[in-house]
């Protein structure tokens, strides 16, 4: 067994420790691909550079996120939101086609949960002698094994901590005032925070943050449906399940080929049974398929005993063998004391379902109607968002009228207003600016058109006054357009609409 009860005396159901046991196999390998390339950007990412600085920032105190050669500014949040639309999106097709492939592969707490049950192999062995020790006194042996652990955690937590802060803090000076031990109070906080966080949740909670604290288990049924893989037990082949020699025909024992060896469960990250149906604790990891696989080939059974398959996939396949076998339509409810009362039931049904449903294989095809609706908002949403950054112009003008006089007269008769112009360059060089205006014929800059540099990433405030020839005013208040243009390109131009006063 993999999980044992922590306490049997209490008014709920006893909390169990799970000891997942290695295994190999096509699953396991790809999630150690995603641990291998997740962390990989994770770790690498913030010491990448670009033009000189660091290539990936969020530059909080300075309000700019660096993302290699594009920089974003407080008005381009609506990038953000699209960006997490997208995300959202994606999420929502990625279920609907393959359940939790998010939870099994990518989440932060499934892969640094998979590295800190690597550390705890490597420091205490296989999950026998983690839960014998356990189960032992805490003696000498019990601390080494433990202190070693926990100490490769801890320090492995900081690491990742201090990754994270180095994302929001220039990585390099935080490295300097980290090992100088003259880090300021909030990047101490932060690593602090980060660390602890994984740390708490990947090497004590693990499993409980999918099955308790996180939402997704729970809602994710609504964009699941009849053709959506899942992580499935075919209860129909397996049923009734039970040990046998190698050399015994299970057909003629009266067994399936579930030869009850929980290998299964001693695998599940999660601790779960998949041979009881599908389960919102089932991260849909795949481990589970790996290790029965491994039984089957040396029991000499065909393969997928457990498998990604779906409802449908399972219910044409079921409608073939009531179609080859009709004595086996439907399957008696046969509950036994090894849990698979459930899963009969379940099997029962969607066989009797399968005997009336249509045996030319066709069956639910909600999900493609879902996948067309979802590829479709996600293009839209993407190709917006590209848009948007195609056309993005990377200066901006924001115009403030001098708020003492209105309006003034000048020597040579003419009517003046002052404005003060903020010029905010976007870019990461140093640009010149032509500064016009454009409105009525008698309205111009007084003294012509102005000449402005401002620097990378910087900002300038310049004071100008706009001329008018009383005589020519069409109206005692009127619209003006301020317009700010780089010279070394045509397209970098900012545009702001202000009001001109005559009196």
């Amino acid at each position: 067994m993999a999980t044992e009860p922590q306490d049997s005396g209490s008014l709920y159901e006893a909390a169990a420790k799970v000891y997942p046991r290695h295994v190999s196999g096509p699953f396991a390998r790809l999630r150690w691909v995603m641990v291998w390339v997740t962390q990989l950007v994770f770790y690498g990412t913030p010491w990448l550079t670009w033009n000189g600085r660091q290539a990936v920032l969020f530059d909080i105190e300075a309000r700019r996120f660096h993302l290699f050669g594009l920089v974003l500014w407080p008005q381009d949040f609506i990038l953000l939101t699209g960006l997490l639309v997208c995300c959202a999106l994606a999420l929502f097709m990625f279920t609907a086609v393959a359940g939790r492939l998010w939870c099994g592969y990518a989440c932060p707490q499934t892969v640094y949960t998979s590295i800190f049950l690597w550390i705890e192999r490597k420091t205490e062995g296989e999950w026998t002698a983690r839960r014998k020790r356990d189960a032992g006194s805490r003696n000498i042996d019990w601390w080494r094994h433990k202190l070693a652990k926990h100490g490769a955690w801890i320090a492995f937590s900081i690491w990742t901590g201090f990754t994270f802060v180095g994302f929001f803090t220039p990585i390099r000076t935080l490295a300097h005032s980290f090992t100088s031990f003259t880090m300021g109070p909030w990047e101490t906080f932060w690593v602090a925070f980060y660390g602890f966080a994984t740390y708490g949740n990947a090497g004590w909670m693990r499993e409980q943050v999918c099955k308790y604290m996180c939402p997704y288990a729970r809602f994710q049924g609504v964009m699941m449906d009849a053709g959506t893989l899942t992580v499935t037990y075919d209860a129909v082949r397996g049923e009734p399940r039970g040990g046998r020699s190698r050399k015994a025909d299970p057909r003629a024992a009266g067994l399936g080929d579930c030869v009850d060896c929980n290998q299964c469960v001693q695998v599940c990250p999660t601790g779960i049974d998949i041979r009881r149906g599908l389960q919102i604790d089932c991260i849909n990891c795949g481990l589970c398929v790996d290790a029965c696989n491994g039984i089957m080939e040396h029991l000499g059974y065909p393969r997928s005993l457990i498998s990604y398959t779906s409802e449908d996939a399972l219910r044409r396949r079921y409608s073939a063998q009531v179609t080859a076998n009709p004595e086996r339509a439907p399957l008696p409810y046969m509950p036994d004391s090894k849990g698979s009362e459930a899963a009969r039931v379940i099997t029962t049904a969607m066989i009797n379902d399968a005997a009336r449903a249509d045996l030319a294989g066709t069956g639910p095809r909600v999900h493609l109607r879902r996948l067309a609706l979802y590829g479709s908002l996600l293009t839209v949403v993407t190709g917006a968002i590209v848009v948007a950054l195609v056309v993005r112009v990377p200066v901006r003008l924001d115009v403030m009228r001098d708020r003492s006089v209105l309006a003034r007269d000048t020597d040579s008769g003419m009517i003046e207003n002052v404005y003060r112009l903020q010029i905010v360059n976007m870019s990461e060089h140093p640009r010149s600016f032509r500064l016009s205006v454009t409105g009525p014929e008698s309205v111009a800059i007084h003294g012509g058109t102005e000449l402005t540099t401002v620097p990378a990433l910087g900002s300038a405030l310049v004071a100008i006054d706009v001329d008018a020839d009383p005589g020519r005013i069409p109206h005692p208040r009127f619209p003006i357009t301020l317009q700010v243009q780089a010279t070394d390109s045509s397209k970098v131009v900012a545009r702001s609409e202000t009001q001109f006063f005559s009196r």
